[in-house]
């Protein structure tokens, strides 16, 4: 052998060596960076490596615990180690892993229960060499099984929504539940922003989201009144009680924000009852508090008048009282229709007579005319078609159009107000009954000044005053755009009122004469 020859040898020798080096060191870290516990055994049953885990959960080191041999006596109890040395060695014998569940001993003397899964060391030629075992604390294994069984029961069978909304504050995953509720398909929501799958209260919605990845959960849940984009047109709002919990992942050294889960519950048809409840509790509370300060009152048109106060607290914009005045002298030698201020009473129809509160008695138009067939005439066929004893009514009581204060009583003019056939007062009047009317998107401009109510209300209820089976007037409440259409709640609170106006006024024009 020439000297190059032996030292090209040399160098590969140490090469050889340099790399076993760096191989066992590399092997030496990954075994110290699992997560779970780890001994192996050579064939004759010694251990030949013990990882920073198993020191962590059993309390031997590194140095205490490679070469021993077997398990017995120091990290198994005599007991145990003739059931746990035959499991290591069928798992050298059989292909796979074997999992196992012992009961070892630590080094302070107490016992822990942990899973174990097994399998054979084989050498490059197929030759079992030995066998390793990773290992767990049970619990800390049924921990990781619980949280997972419980991911997948809140992703397919939970009562609740359960959407995952990543840091970009798009769904990620979501549950069946929750894509009944958004209205559409589990796969369909992923990645989609949420301003596409609502149309109100994604603001909110999002803010939450975003406090949330800053700052962690809330201490209590969140009530969000949504609208859904596939529901625009309806506008049926929905209120979604809503939890928040950050994710973090536990693989990083620094929580590091994965997500918001996001879990809610629809509750509308709750709330909206609270919301009844409550409207319901508050006018029945206007009501005893005006008939309490009506009592102070020795004038009973000031009563009349703050009844009307009361009832427009919460309720509407402007209020109206409309008195029914006699009717004009017939011509000479013409015999009267009727007489008393109930002349046209005796015309009614079984309909009129029964309160209607129908769509027929919606005025929704501009023109004024009346609903039904009578609506396709002009304003002067109609003026010819109105009967001799048409109620001549004339405002009395009125609330402010301008700043808001107390309802005025007006002057005694004499001249009624210039209704014209098929105004929702005279519907009302004429029926016996609520009238419910609103402008709507095609009115044209000026639909309230041709109904002589105060500029920009468009929305209007008209009750009949009556009090001793007579007619006395029309209750008017009228509504801003700001507030929504008059319902059939709102019309029976408005003849709850209006029982106790026309009663007060029928009091003060007994007195008067």
């Amino acid at each position: 052998m020439t000297a190059s020859s032996a030292s090209s040898a040399s160098s590969a020798s140490a090469r050889c060596a340099g790399d076993e080096t760096d191989d066992s060191g590399l092997l030496a870290a990954l075994l110290d960076g699992m997560d779970a516990a780890l001994v192996a055994f050579a064939a004759d049953g010694t251990v030949t490596h013990w990882n920073h885990e198993a020191e962590r959960i059993l309390g031997w080191t590194t140095a205490e615990a490679v070469g021993r041999t077997g398990l017995a006596g120091w990290a198994v109890r005599k007991e145990d180690a003739d059931g746990i040395e035959a499991a290591l060695a069928a798992a050298m014998r059989a292909p796979g892993r074997q999992v196992h569940e012992f009961a070892l001993l630590a080094k302070d003397g107490h016992r822990v229960l942990v899973r174990t899964q097994s399998s054979a060391v084989r050498a490059p030629g197929g030759r079992v060499v030995g066998v390793y075992c990773a290992f767990s604390e049970v619990h800390t294994q049924l921990d990781l099984e619980r949280s997972i069984a419980l991911s997948e029961a809140l992703f397919e069978d939970a009562s609740w929504g359960v959407v995952l909304i990543d840091a970009d504050l798009r769904p990620a995953v979501v549950n069946a539940h929750a894509a009944r509720a958004l209205g559409v398909g589990r796969t369909a929501l992923l990645g989609r922003p949420l301003g596409e799958l609502l149309a109100q209260g994604v603001e909110e919605l999002e803010c939450a989201l975003q406090h949330v990845l800053a700052e962690g959960a809330p201490p209590a849940v969140a009530e969000l009144w949504v609208t859904l984009r596939s529901e625009e047109a309806g506008v049926p709002r929905r209120c979604w009680r809503s939890g928040f919990v950050r994710l973090s992942s536990p693989m990083a050294e620094e929580p590091v924000p994965l997500g918001v889960a996001w879990l809610f519950q629809d509750v509308t048809d709750t709330k909206r009852t609270e919301q009844e409840n409550s409207l319901l509790r508050f006018r029945a509370q206007q009501l005893h508090r005006a008939g309490r300060a009506a009592a102070e009152c020795p004038d009973p048109s000031e009563a009349a008048a703050l009844h009307l106060d009361f009832a427009l607290a919460g309720f509407a914009d402007h209020g109206l009282v409309d008195l029914v005045t006699p009717p004009a002298p017939a011509p000479f030698g013409k015999l009267p229709e009727g007489t008393g201020l109930d002349a046209a009473g005796a015309e009614d129809t079984g309909e009129g007579a029964q309160g209607v509160d129908g769509t027929d008695g919606v005025d929704a138009g501009g023109d004024g005319a009346p609903s039904g067939a009578g609506g396709a005439a002009s304003g002067a066929e109609a003026g010819r078609r109105v009967r001799a004893g048409a109620p001549r009514l004339m405002r009395t009581l009125a609330s402010p159009a301008g700043a808001p204060g107390p309802t005025e009583t007006l002057a005694a003019a004499g001249i009624p107000v210039p209704y014209v056939p098929g105004h929702p007062a005279l519907q009302a009047y004429e029926r016996r009954g609520p009238v419910r009317t609103s402008a709507g998107p095609a009115s044209p401009g000026g639909w309230a000044a041709a109904r002589h109510w105060p500029d920009g209300t468009v929305h209007g209820l008209c009750v009949a005053l009556c009090s001793r089976g007579r007619r006395l007037g029309v209750l008017t409440f009228l509504r801003a755009p700001a507030r929504r259409p008059f319902d059939r709640a709102d019309a029976d609170y408005a003849e709850e009122v209006a029982a106790r106006i026309a009663a007060a006024l029928d009091l003060a024009g007994a007195a008067a004469r």
